[in-house]
């Protein structure tokens, strides 16, 4: 499981359909606006639709570490 709110550009291109640029706007969003604190908050991210995050949605969880081991299947 990985945190968005604590993963890295490294981390975040491991989930399905998120590439370099969609991970650095990620990064950019919470560093702008403050945590996602839950998987729906990813919206607001430009290039993030219901179709993205029902895919990672299951990747996701929030308040803790982000972990790298979780997503070395890929």
């Amino acid at each position: 499981m990985l945190d968005p709110d604590r993963a890295d550009a490294a981390q975040l291109v491991r989930l399905p359909g998120i590439g370099p640029a969609l991970a650095a706007r990620i990064i950019a969003d919470r560093d702008s606006r403050g945590p996602f604190r839950t998987a729906e908050a990813l919206l607001r991210v430009p290039g993030i639709g219901p179709r993205t995050l029902e895919r990672i949605s299951g990747y996701l969880r929030f308040g803790g570490p982000a972990e790298r081991e979780s997503l070395n299947r890929y």
